[in-house]
Parts: structure tokens; C-alpha cells; sequence
């Protein structure tokens, strides 16, 4: 069996000796040749070569950017999950959403470890992602609020400072606070057949559960969301602070699900549009993408083989 290992060598978890000794284990099992990053969207590159190559499987090291670049580099064909190299995800950033959706181990040895029991049993499974203006996710997107706090702590890492679950809720606060959408938000979600929202202030969209982590605890806007249904989304048509507090608070707690008059949700859809009448930030698996007008989000079912 022929493998590519694409490493992040600015992974947050992981050293030199680290990745040596994942070489060197990853190596027992298959034929390992070894891919490291060198700029944004160079994984994609290796992905993409993987697949020109015949490989049967490739590996990940790094956090969920890494990720998703390489799933759009191993899906950028258009063949089926079983004409496309297999997936494994080594946990190597400061959150690994998509590893731990998976039931993967937080930390890199014990997952090293998952992926040789599944090479050696022969044992993988088939999940549906999600795609938005093209481009697939394997486990949210954004539009509006929760991405401008991402690009808060993208800059903010920018400058040295680390990616910790009090950064993400600094940011937020700081963003709602801050921004037009507040006051005056301006999101509209068009659902084929159903109906139209207006005036909605921020869109969480999930292709599985969790959301995020802050720490070891899931936060999952829609808790119904699985790799094996379509896409869910939350909304809010309401934006003021006692409205937000509610939200969050319901959030935070985990015992329910967000509920209220001002919350907007939805589960398994196929196909949705999120535009706006001034331009959003928008995010995917956890990576701020910049800013646009209008965003095309559809369910990719049965996409991609992973091994678990």
C-alpha cells in the first residue's frame, strides 16, 4: 500500500522528534513517502498529486486547516470515494474538530496507534461533507459573526499570540460588540422550496457535531448534525445583547439545544443560500476565508473514506 504523510511542520502539538517517530511508525505498515507544507494551500498541491499518483491513502499531520485543504485536493477529480486515496487525520493542531468528530484520540500517539489497528483490519468508513461556492468542509462553515471572530484570532496569532479557547471567546465578545450586524443585521437564508429568512445576524453551519471545543467540552449549535445527514444551520433574527446573552448561555450549558422566538435552525438540508446585502466573513472548518456577498452551501453525501 502506497501512502503520502502531508506535515505541517508549524503544527501547534507536535515536534521534530515527534513527526520522526510518526515516520517511522507509518512506515512499518505502508510504503511512506513524506510531504511537508510550505505556504496556504500547498497541501492541496500534495493532495492533488496523491491522487495523479495512484496513492492508496494519505495522512495528515496538523490541525483542521490542513485538513480541509487536503480533502479538496483528494476531491478536486470528481471521482468517487472509492476511486480516491483514503483519508487518515493525525491530530497535530490546537483544536482537531474534525480528528474528534471522528472518535479520533486527542493526542498524536494514541492516534498514530487508531490508524495502524485500522490499516492492519482493513477498516474505514464512508462520510458526507459539505460544500460551500465549491469548496467542501468537513465539519462547519460560517457566515457573518462567528468568522469575523476568527479573522480577530487569525491576526491576533499573527502576532504571536496563542490560539486558547479564551482568545475565541475574546474575540467574539469583542466582535459582536464592534461590529454593524448587531444593530442591523443583514443575512438572508433562501431555502429551495421552503422558505426565505431575512434580517439574520450571523449563520453556524454544521456537518457534524461538534461545532468547536472549548477545551475538552463540545459546543454544537445543531447537536442533530452527523457526517451522515446533510447540513444543519443555526440563525439568529435577533441580535440584541438580552437575545445573545439567551443564545449563549443556552450554548455554553449544552442542555438543550439553542431555542427562542429569535432563533432560526435547521436539519439535514441539501442545498442553501446565504447572501447579503453588504459584504460577510465567512469561514471554513475553522480557517477565515475572507469576505463575500453570497455563499451556496450544499451536502456532499458519501464523499470520502476515512480511516477510524
Amino acid at each position: 500500500m502506497t501512502a503520502l504523510l502531508i506535515v505541517n511542520p508549524k503544527a501547534t502539538t507536535t515536534s521534530e522528534r515527534a513527526r520522526d517517530i510518526l515516520v517511522r511508525a507509518l512506515g512499518t505498515a505502508v510504503d511512506l513517502n513524506v510531504g511537508y507544507t510550505r505556504r496556504r494551500g500547498h497541501a492541496t498541491s500534495l493532495a492533488r498529486q496523491a491522487v495523479a499518483e495512484g496513492m492508496d491513502l494519505v495522512v495528515t499531520l496538523g490541525g483542521d486547516g490542513t485538513v480541509n485543504e487536503v480533502v479538496n485536493g483528494l476531491l478536486e477529480a470528481g471521482k468517487g470515494p472509492d476511486e480516491t486515496p483514503r483519508l487518515a487525520v493525525v491530530p497535530g493542531g490546537s483544536t482537531n474538530v474534525f480528528a474528534r468528530a471522528l472518535g479520533m484520540p486527542v493526542d498524536w500517539v494514541d492516534g498514530t496507534g487508531v490508524i495502524l489497528d485500522a490499516l492492519r483490519d482493513n477498516r474505514s468508513r464512508t462520510i458526507g461533507l459539505g460544500r460551500a461556492n465549491g469548496r467542501y468542509f468537513t465539519f462547519c462553515a460560517g457566515f457573518g459573526l462567528d468568522a469575523a471572530a476568527i479573522r480577530r484570532v487569525e491576526r491576533a496569532r499573527v502576532k504571536g499570540i496563542s490560539a486558547t479557547p479564551a482568545l475565541y471567546l475574546r474575540s467574539t465578545v469583542a466582535q459582536y460588540f464592534s461590529g454593524a450586524d448587531r444593530r442591523h443585521p443583514a443575512i438572508r437564508m433562501e431555502i429551495p422550496g421552503q422558505v426565505t429568512h431575512e434580517r439574520l445576524g450571523l449563520a453556524i453551519v454544521q456537518n457534524t457535531r461538534p461545532w468547536t471545543y472549548l477545551g475538552t467540552r463540545e459546543v454544537s449549535p445543531n447537536p442533530r448534525a452527523s457526517f451522515d445527514t446533510g447540513l444543519d444551520v443555526l440563525s439568529l433574527n435577533e441580535m440584541n445583547l438580552a437575545t445573545t446573552i439567551r443564545t449563549a448561555s443556552q450554548l455554553l450549558t449544552g442542555r438543550k439545544p439553542p431555542h427562542g422566538k429569535h432563533v432560526v435552525a435547521y436539519h439535514d438540508l441539501k442545498k442553501f443560500k446565504l447572501s447579503s446585502a453588504r459584504p460577510q466573513a465567512f469561514q471554513l472548518d475553522g480557517d477565515y476565508l475572507g469576505e463575500c456577498d453570497a455563499v451556496e452551501l450544499e451536502s456532499a453525501p458519501e464523499a470520502l473514506r476515512v480511516l477510524c
